[in-house]
Formats: structure tokens, sequence, C-alpha cells
């Protein structure tokens, strides 16, 4: 059997493991999987406790002589000062008060005092609805602490009450968040038990921290940041205003800048501007099948990400659905060629909270969603479907991806479910309704052939039985002949014909009629992977291993064959295209165009790994693009088009255009980096930077110096000579306790800003030998040519509440300074204001990722962005828009996940009616059109989905300031059903173009 087979589906359950002894595995696996990360957690946090202290052991050394004049207890003041630290609300800020240096002590006892009073007054202020649980346990826990002893036993007291807060927001599961397209990841062990699902309930309604296990396992070892180093920052952090805000338990300060003269006059307010879909480069074949196909509008549908594509070849443009919420999996075309059945994966919100696996049947001229099928009913995922022909498509049977793989048929118009049965615990790689005998259903998979029958609400299942014929490991695909012969592709390369033959029933014994094997062909070396009948009778069939496409007479004779060149993969799909022409996917994201006789045209194309690296060239609308693939591809993005590609020796991970846009330079896993002409795409130079992982390239904004920042927690400087061509080794910044995360370069060359992955904020003097600058207050008021670094004064409010430090993946200002786009961890792309410096400041929401979103880069003129999505290894083109204003008779009502239209005349700050439980689960993009709520039910199909502006979420809260009164967050549970009205931006558009 072809390898790329295997792939697809890797996790699947062996036999002898009963389906009840597999519940109660993945139950234990889900608890230990809790307690691993609780354990994790409370090290990390005790990993920071001990070095706050050691911090503030270190600040009493150093003052030594003061300390003993005004108090003669040495550890107790500064364990008091570690406290008041995690006092401190998240977001607040305090003025030092011009103490003289010798009363630390008093100080210290104001300070501990004055930041208990104020984390209980902001505790007071707050509206109910607002959740700030880490804050309040701290407040609560010392402020008794403080008012019953002077001298408390502080550091004790600390640890426990981090391990309490963190030990209340660790309960995620590992698997359960980070996403990812791989097959496994529909059998994560909390998916399948309801038991660890309610537990990850529980915790998403009390705490929005996800756990990014995946992505911190090699960060908590990096958090104990030295005592030298940090108690001198810390002595020079007393002077001027500053945020203090916490991650993971541990204080990040940001100092205000000098223009700002009162911070609580600042106000964080949406953007005008907004994102609309523009582009998606990228189609996924690797581990689908059977989806590409042409539809009568001259259009090709495929799908990648959450993301159904409508691209038009000769046209060149692309529509989109954005209905779904996660991962597509397969698609299937109605007999009538204009509607579109699509599956999805189940997935998880930013929240934690599941999102259910489902059909959506919808619209593909107008892109409305006419029906969604299968909340509630389908498990871990959609594997594959298809509508009826006999009866013109009036149902629609469904196979999910659970232990049992269920079959399921629907008459989808009503959104009925008419049948369900078990298939088998083996794989199930297709389903299909017979094109002339109504009642007849066929699957096939692993080691088996099955015929259905369906009678009213029941399924019987007769076997295909191979007798002289070898079984083989895999049926792979089927087909229908004219004559309602039965053909199917198997692993081996035979093409099996099986006829109906007629039979007396025996009473209890099940239906009329076997089929039986007729015939059998040799087709293919390796596996038939796709058959597809064509309109003229005849077949085309892909091979896996050989890579040829064959078409077969109608006699099953081969007339014509041609080979899939080797770059393009195996092949995946095929589908009948316009005249003689023919459709492929291959195993290597490609859609191919192609007839017998003129050869393959590539019509699609993408990346084929986790994709990271991203950059925008200066001046051109060109944009590179770099994966785990070891592909660096560079685009263009007027005409969407690929200029070039190049393989290199090693993954690529970061990258950045030289001012001159004639060279980039690409930063790889293993220290090594290339720098490549940006026309011919020749290696100019190769240059290595210790042995880990390169995380950012950034040239200054002449183009004189390059830094590169790598996992070994260095920055490397360069000095760039010859328009890009030429390195010179300049210095290394040696100071961060992690890995490098970002950096920044200020206008004169003379400054650098970096995070690192234990969330610190460094600054560097590059003139004066790469020098740590120490007072970090210093550099409050130094311009930026870019802001890319996620941790800062200027964009601290883009953080969510209660974030684990790793939800934000990459950040970028707009060259014109008016927004930050963000890309996190939870499939969302968001537009922020810029500066963001309030916290829990609004933002527009847009989905289509279905991964992790990596990297956003605007291009040069600011008309687009671009964003790159991890595991799904899509590349997404927005369009920078204004803003649209609603006319007033227009008012749109937030009710849960979906949006109402109702007359202005109604209340629009009134409470609708909870939705029905169905529906509770719903994609939380979708806009539905009706007159009231209570047409909510009934019109939720009928959704215009014809733009990319219902991906929009409107992120929560508003301009108000999170201090003030009349802000309020609504909380999770409330926010499900009654959400606060909202009047949306947008005007719904029905028209066809996306």
């Amino acid at each position: 059997m072809a390898e790329g087979q295997m792939d697809s589906f890797p996790n699947h359950c062996d036999d002898s493991i009963s389906a009840a002894s597999t519940s109660d595995v993945q139950d234990r696996l889900s608890a230990l999987e809790l307690r691993v990360q609780q354990q994790e957690d409370e090290i990390t946090v005790l990993k920071a406790a001990l070095a706050d202290v050691l911090r503030r052991l270190a600040i009493s050394e150093d003052h030594v002589a003061s300390v003993r004049k005004s108090a003669p207890s040495k550890g107790q003041p500064s364990l008091r000062e570690a406290i008041s630290m995690t006092c401190i609300s998240n977001g607040r800020y305090r003025k030092q008060e011009n103490k003289p240096q010798f009363s630390v002590s008093v100080a210290r006892k104001e300070t501990f005092s004055s930041a208990a009073k104020s984390g209980t007054e902001k505790k007071k202020e707050k509206p109910p609805g607002q959740k700030e649980k880490k804050e309040e346990s701290h407040s609560n826990d010392q402020s008794p602490q403080t008012q019953a002893s002077p001298s408390p036993q502080p550091s004790s007291q600390t640890l426990q009450t981090h391990r309490q807060t963190q030990e209340s927001k660790s309960s995620a599961p590992a698997k359960s968040i980070k996403k990812s397209l791989t097959a496994e990841k529909p059998h994560s062990a909390w998916e399948s038990s309801d038991d660890s699902r309610n537990k990850l309930l529980r915790v998403a309604s009390t705490s929005k921290l996800i756990s990014k296990v995946a992505k911190n396992a090699d960060k908590h070892k990096d958090v104990i940041v030295s005592q030298a180093k940090m108690s001198t920052r810390e002595k020079n952090s007393q002077e001027g205003e500053y945020i203090k805000m916490f991650m993971r338990g541990r204080p990040i300060t940001m100092f205000i800048p000098s223009d700002v003269e009162n911070y609580d006059d600042i106000r964080t307010e949406l953007p005008p501007e907004k994102l609309k879909l523009e582009w998606v480069y990228g189609y996924r074949g690797r581990d689908c099948r059977a989806n590409v196909y042409l539809l009568p509008t001259g259009e090709i549908v495929y799908f990648i990400a959450s993301v159904v594509v409508l691209f038009n070849y000769e046209e060149r443009t692309q529509r989109h659905y954005l209905g779904h919420t996660d991962c597509v999996k397969c698609l299937a075309v109605h007999p009538d060629k204009i509607r579109i059945a699509t599956g999805q994966l189940a997935g998880v919100d930013k929240d934690g909270r599941p999102l259910q696996p489902h059909v959506r049947v919808w619209d593909s001229v107008s892109l409305v969603t006419l029906q969604v099928i299968g909340l509630g009913t389908f498990e871990r995922g959609v594997g594959c479907l298809d509508f009826s022909k006999a009866d013109s498509g009036t149902h629609l049977c469904v196979i999910d991806d659970s232990n049992e793989h269920m079959l399921t048929v629907w008459d989808w118009q009503r959104k009925s479910k008419i049948a369900e049965i078990k298939t088998t615990n083996e794989v199930v790689l297709a389903v299909e309704f017979h094109p002339t005998d109504a009642n007849t259903i066929i699957t096939c998979g692993k080691s088996h052939i099955f015929f259905w029958t369906w009678s009213g609400n029941s399924l019987s299942r007769k076997q295909g039985i191979f007798g002289k014929y070898e079984k083989p490991k895999f049926v792979q695909c089927l087909a229908f002949l004219g004559n309602g012969d039965v053909l199917t592709g198997d692993s081996g390369g035979i093409i099996l014909i099986w006829g109906k033959t007629t039979v007396e029933s025996t009473p209890g014994k099940g239906p009329k009629g076997v089929y039986q094997i007729s015939r059998q062909i040799k087709a293919h070396d390796g596996s038939v992977f796709t058959l597809c009948q064509m309109r003229n009778g005849m077949l085309l069939t892909g091979g896996g291993k050989d890579r040829k496409i064959i078409l077969w007479d109608h006699d099953l004779n081969p007339e014509r064959e041609i080979e899939v060149p080797d770059q393009y993969g195996t092949i995946r799909a095929v589908a009948e295209g316009k005249a003689d022409q023919f459709l492929v996917g291959t195993s290597r994201n490609f859609v191919l165009r192609a007839t017998f006789n003129d050869g393959f045209l590539v019509e699609v194309q993408g990346h084929t790994d986790e994709l990271w690296g991203l950059a925008s060239h200066p001046f051109k609308d060109l944009f590179l693009t770099c994966a785990q693939d070891r592909q660096v591809c560079m685009w263009n993005s007027v005409d969407h088009t690929l200029e070039w590609t190049r393989l290199l020796d090693e993954p690529g991970h970061c990258a950045d255009f030289h001012p001159s846009g004639a060279v980039v330079a690409i930063g790889t896993h293993s220290g090594r980096w290339f720098v490549l002409d940006a026309e011919t795409r020749d290696l100019v130079s190769i240059h290595t930077d210790g042995n880990e992982q390169l995380s950012v390239m950034r040239y200054s904004v002449d183009g004189t110096l390059l830094a590169v920042g790598s996992h070994d927690n260095f920055i490397y400087l360069y000095v760039v000579t010859e328009n890009g061509r030429k390195y010179s080794r300049y210095g290394k910044c040696t100071g961060h306790s992690s890995y490098i995360t970002h950096l920044d370069w200020s206008p004169d060359n003379k400054y650098i800003m970096s995070n690192s992955g234990d969330y610190e904020i460094l600054y560097w003097d590059i003139p004066s030998g790469c020098k740590l600058i120490r007072n970090r207050s210093d550099c409050k008021d130094i311009d930026w040519t870019t802001y890319t670094c996620v941790l800062g004064f200027q964009v601290f409010g883009v953080w969510p509440e209660g974030s684990d430090g790793t939800d934000i993946n990459a950040l970028v200002r707009s060259h014109n300074r008016k927004v930050i786009a963000v890309a996190d961890d939870f499939c969302k792309v968001h537009l922020f204001q810029y500066p963001c410096s309030k916290p829990k400041a609004p933002s527009h929401k847009y989905s289509a990722h279905s991964s992790h979103v990596t990297n956003v880069s605007f291009t040069h003129s600011d008309g687009h962005l671009i964003s790159t999505g991890g595991k799904d290894m899509s590349i997404i083109q927005w369009k920078l828009v204004e803003k649209v204003t609603l006319p007033q008779n227009d008012i749109v009502v937030d009710i849960g996940a979906t949006k109402v239209p109702i007359p202005a005349s109604e209340n629009a700050v009134q409470s609708p009616a909870p939705l029905p439980q169905p529906f509770n689960e719903m994609n939380q993009n979708e806009n539905v059109t009706g007159s009231s709520p209570a047409s909510l039910e009934s019109n939720l199909e009928q959704s215009a989905e014809a733009s990319e502006e219902q991906s929009e979420e409107q992120s929560e809260g508003s301009s108000l300031d999170p201090a003030e009164p009349g802000y309020e967050e609504p909380s999770n549970e409330t926010s499900e059903e009654h959400s606060e009205s909202t009047v949306t931006e947008e005007q719904q558009d029905n028209s066809p173009v996306s």
C-alpha cells in the first residue's frame, strides 16, 4: 500500500481493544494530562516566586546600610515587597514617590499597603460581569494579613497563593488546545470522554487561561532569572510611572512614555479599518481525498483550513465560503451541481468550549448556508459524505470519525436524521449512494466493502465477499457503471467490478440481492487512489505509487495514460474539467489542470508542512514565506501567483527583506541562515549563529545592520555592506534568560528592543558594544522603526485576560502607525487600534485559519495584510478597507453566536430569549437574516455568508475604559445566550463575490 495512504489514518483503534476499555484508558489519560499540567504550572510558579524573593534579597543586600538604619530585620521587608508585587492589579500603574534611598523599609511598607488597597478598590469598582480571578485571589488573601500582623510570614503565603491561582487556571488538557490538522487531532483523549469534557468546560467557565503544553514544554526551565541581573534592573525600575501586567504569575513592567500626560485619559477604540478576505493560497490534499470538483460556474471548488474556496482559473478570481469553525475535511457536490455539503472536524474555542463537528449544506452561487446538520451527533469529525442521486439529492449520508464510524442518513432539507448504524471499527474511506438504486448505500475502507440496504429508519448490511480474489488491505474508492455495477479501486492496484445477483431472500436474513465480483482488472502499480466516472461514460483512474492517470473506455480497456511529475506528489483527487480537461489534487497540495495531450498546468499550490516564516517586500507587491517543508516561496500579492520557489537544505522559520529589496535573509531551525537574491533566488551567502533555531531576522532601517535572534538566548549583530551581499560579525547581545522571540530597531540604528520566551522586555545600546541598558525607563521615549514585539507599553492591550504568555504568536504595526494586526493561538487574526495601551482593548476578529496563526505582515503600502497558519499551512491575504456605517434602520442585535437584524423601533438592548440548545454550539461567526429572534432557528441555515466580513467577530467589550463603571464584559456563560447588543459595522452582503 502506498505510504501516503497510511499517513492519513495513523491513530485508529486496534480491534482487540473494546470500546469500553478504550474509553476508560482515554479517561485515565485525560486525568493524567490534567495532573501533569497542574504540576508543571506549580513548578513554574514556585520558580517565579523563588526568583522574586531572591531579587528582593539582593536589593536589600545592595542597600544593607540603609536597611540597618531603618529596620533591624533585613529579610522581612524584602519579602513583604515580594508579596506586594502580586497584589498590583493587571494593567494598573503607580507613580513612585520620591523617598530618600535610606528609608527603604518605609517605602516598602507603604507600597505594600497601597498596593493591597488599590487591589481591593479595583475589585470594588469592577462590575460583577468582569473576571479578575488572579488579582482577586491575591488581594483577598493578603489584605487581611496586612491588617492582622505587621510581621507576617510571607514566603509560604506567597507560594500558596500562586499555587492556588495557577491550579485553578491550568486544568485544560495538553492536547485540547493547540490546533492541529494532523489526523490524530480528532482522537485527543478529552474529546472522547464526556467526563473530561465536563471538567474542561468547568475550568473554562471560571478562567480564560488556556495552557499550551506543546509550546511551553521547553519554556518552563527558562523561567528563573539570574539574581544579579534582576536585582540591578529592579533598582533602576523604581523611577517614573509604569504599568505592571502579570503573565503566569510573573510581573512585566512597562514604563509610560513622557508624552502621555495622564494614563487614565487614554482611550482604546475599535479601529475604523477592517479586513476583508481577498485570497487564500494553498490546498489541503496531503491527508484528504476526492475534494476537487469543477462547478458549472467555471469555478474549481476545494478547501484549506476552515475556508472552502471557489476559484475561477480563467478570470483569476476567488470566492470563499466561511461558515465553518474548524478544519474542513470532506466535500460532496449535489446532483444539481449547485449545492455543496462540507464536513468539519471538532475544535475548541479560545475559552476551551468544544466546537462540535457538523456538516454544512450551502449554495455555491449565493454562498448562503442552507442547512447545518449533525450538531451533537457526530464525534471527532466528519470523515466522508455523499448526496443521494436516484431521488435528486434529497438525502445525505455521512460517516463520522468515531471509533464505530457511525453511518447516518439525513433528509437534509428537513434536518432530520432518518437512520443510524455502526459500520466498523476499521477505517472507512468512502461512502456513496447507488446512482439508480435509491435504497443502496456502499461504504469501503480497510479490508472491507459493505453494501447497505436502507429501508425506512433501518439499515442492513451485506459484506462484500472477495472469494477467490485476493482481499486487499484497503478498498480505496468507489464508482458506478451505467448498468449499475459497482467499481472499486484498492491498495493492490486492482479494479474490481461488482455485479448484483438476485437470490431468494431467507426470512430474517436480510434483503434480496447480493453483490459479487464479476471481473478483475490490474490497473496501477501501487494503489488505485481515485475513480472518476466521466460524462461520456468513460472512466479516469488515479494511481498512488505510479502517479499515473489512466483513461478507460466503455469496456474498461485502457485508452490513454499520463504520469503526474514527481515534484507534485501522489494523486489524491481526480475530477472532470471542461472539454477534454481534467483536474488533479495531489499529496503535495497542488491542484493541477491537465489534458492527455498537453500535460499539466499548476492552478493552486502551497506549503506542505508547518508554516512560520513571513516577510513583505519593502516597496513591491511581493511577500515571501518559508516553512518546515524547506520551501521558500515568493508570492505576488496583486496577481496572486507564485513568482518563484526554492528548496533550502533545512526548514526555514523566519525571514526579512533587506531595505533595498535586493536580497532576503532566511533563518532556519539549526542556526544557519541563508541570504538569497530576491529576483534570481540565487544563494548569496550562508552563515551560522549557534546551533539552535533562529526565531527572528531584522534589518535596520538603512540596511547597514542585521540582527539575528536565536533560541540560544543571544541576538547576533552583523554589519551589512554591498547592498545586503556582504556580512561581517559586529557583536552579540547577551542578557536574555530565555530564547529570543521578537525584536525591533530604532530609526537611528542605535537601539534594539527585544522580547524573550520568559516575557522579558530588554533594550540594547548597539554602538556601545551591544550593551544591555540597565535603566529601562530611559528607553520609554525611543521610537521604533517597526513594532513586532508582542510586549511593550504601546501594545500590551492586545493580550487577552488570563493569558499564559504564548497566546499571541506575532504582532505587526502598520506602516502608517494606525493599526496593529495580531496572530493568536486560537485561529484568529485581530485588528487593534495603535497604540493599544489599555488592558482588554477591543478588536476586530477574523476567522479563516483552522490552526494557530503563526505570523502577520502588512504589505509595503498597508493595502493588504498577510497571515500564515501553522498546521493548516495556509496563507491568507486580507484587504484593508474602511469601516462602512449601517443605516439607522438596520440595527443588529448580537444574540449569542448569531446576529439578527431587527427594526430600529424595537428595543435593541432588550435581551432576547436564549437560543435553542442545538444552536448554542453553532459557529460564532454566523450572521443570520431574519425579522425577529423568534425566527432564529428557522432562519439559521439561510444565513447570508457571501461575504467574508461575517467571519469577523467584534471582540467583547466596548470602547469604554475597563476601569470605568460603564464598561462591562459579559461572562462566558452570559455571552453565549444574552450577549450585549451591538451594531454591526457592515451590511449583509449577499452578492456571490466575496
